[in-house]
């Protein structure tokens, strides 16, 4: 992972029973729910990003 702060928030909305099941999902994988949209974003941006 990166070593830059942390200093903005992306707010996304989603309906209930997905951010439910996500968060659950991820506690069962000792992740957080944080982590693996920030990994996702990361990869994504990897991917597409043109040099």
């Amino acid at each position: 992972m990166s070593d830059k702060p942390k200093d903005s928030t992306l707010l996304v909305k989603i309906n209930k029973e997905d951010k439910k099941l996500f968060i659950k999902l991820c506690e069962g994988n000792d992740t957080t729910a944080s982590r693996e949209i920030r990994q996702f974003i990361k990869k994504y941006i990897k991917k597409h990003q043109k040099d």
